[in-house]
């Protein structure tokens, strides 16, 4: 019989620092609206503040740490639909609802991502999330620009304006589903409401 391979220093760090992550995403689910301090985040875990700071330097590094987690989730899935799916139109719907569905299976990082979870917090918090949103803006602009070039009569679309809408879109569920401490889906009504945006990127089909 083989021995067992124990699990290295390294392995056994990243394994706390990730449950400190999620316990800060559970307390702030459980706790909307509410400021959440280390103190409390520790009590939650069974420890003290101290081992906190072990693996994070400051409790902005933790919510830093939950914004990386949304940002590479989230786009590593744009990656893929971006392979699978070649239709313009069809790439913004799937990176919207992957984008609401992510909210809906995450609230206390919707938290994060509106704001709401920030007060009080230092401000290259909200510079980071700022980030994330451009970053996404970006990427539906890149990709009404990319069909725009192929097609016959190209120019004359709005495409900035367009990408911007589909940002507010997101934005307004994200905010929606905190707002009313997490009991209204950010997927609640978007079926219905995709077919009024399909006629607006009509221009794209």
């Amino acid at each position: 019989m083989s021995e067992q391979q124990k699990p290295s220093r390294d392995d056994v760090k990243s394994s706390r620092k990730q449950a400190i992550l999620e316990a800060l995403a559970h307390e702030l689910e459980k706790n909307p609206g509410e400021r959440i301090t280390t103190a409390q985040l520790a009590k939650g875990l069974g420890v003290s503040e101290a081992a906190l700071y072990r693996h994070f330097p400051s409790k902005a590094r933790m919510f830093e740490g939950l914004i990386e987690f949304a940002e590479d989730t989230v786009f590593r899935l744009i990656g893929q639909i971006l392979q699978n799916e070649h239709n313009a139109v069809a790439r913004c719907e799937k990176i919207i609802t992957l984008l609401l569905g992510f909210s809906a299976k995450n609230p206390g990082i919707s938290s994060i991502l509106v704001g709401t979870a920030l007060t009080g917090e230092t401000e290259r918090l909200r510079q980071r999330v700022n980030q994330f949103f451009e970053r996404l803006e970006t990427q539906f602009r890149q990709i009404l620009r990319e069909r725009e070039l192929t097609l016959t009569q190209a120019g004359g679309r709005p495409v900035n304006e367009t990408a911007n809408l589909l940002l507010i879109v997101v934005e307004g569920h994200l905010q929606r589903f905190v707002r009313t401490g997490y009991r209204q889906s950010p997927l609640v009504g978007w079926d219905q409401q995709w077919q009024l945006m399909a006629t607006i990127l009509r221009a794209y089909a």
